[in-house]
């Protein structure tokens, strides 16, 4: 299996859809959450048409909708999240925004902003499974409780329009780092037998 997931890992619409037409894929795993939604444009509908299940990791934005502007506080100096672009400079400060908007909405509806991100990932379909982290029992807790958190229509559409692929600032890995952006594998007809 780990050999496997190195070839389709970050994956692009295009690389899951040779994959599934070489041997049948039943999950994709993926960042999705209010914090990385760009995964809505190509890569989720290639794998409801394919029939494939999604496995949303780090559902909570590597814990930034867990813990929103005190997240940097508790990081350890040589945590990788320092090194990324969402986390560092105007873009931290633009993206506690989000933090401040999602916490308004949990308010409301009577949970912690990491219950309410966790529920919108859930609300997504019968075929999404989040996969949240967690070193902490009272954090597992926090977690199982995201599933009695009830969206309306208008809740995922309020979280949407908040949380819209162009509200985050910042790249979800530094420069150089593999993403399923421009992974396209090349097309069958430019590989040459030799």
């Amino acid at each position: 299996v780990g050999e496997l997931k190195k070839l389709i890992e970050e994956a692009s619409a295009a690389t899951i859809r040779r994959a599934h037409a070489v041997h049948p894929i039943t999950a994709v795993q993926l960042e999705w959450s209010l914090w990385s939604r760009d995964v809505e444009e190509e890569i989720i509908p290639a794998c409801r048409e394919l029939g494939i299940g999604i496995v949303a990791y780090s559902p909570l934005g590597r814990g930034f909708l867990a813990s929103g502007p005190k997240l940097l506080d508790s990081l350890a100096d040589g945590d990788f999240r320092r090194t990324q672009p969402r986390f560092q400079g105007e873009n931290w400060d633009h993206n506690k925004t989000l933090f401040e908007r999602v916490s308004e909405i949990a308010n409301r509806k009577g949970c912690t902003p990491s219950q309410l991100a966790l529920a919108w990932v859930h609300h997504q379909g019968d075929d999404v499974c989040p996969i949240p982290g967690t070193t902490k029992i009272e954090n597992f807790n926090q977690n199982i409780g995201a599933l009695s958190v009830k969206l309306t229509p208008e809740d995922m559409s309020e979280l949407e329009a908040i949380a819209s692929t162009d509200a985050v600032k910042g790249d979800r890995y530094m420069a150089g780092m593999s993403t399923f952006k421009g992974a396209d594998t090349p097309p069958l007809s430019s590989w040459k037998s030799e």
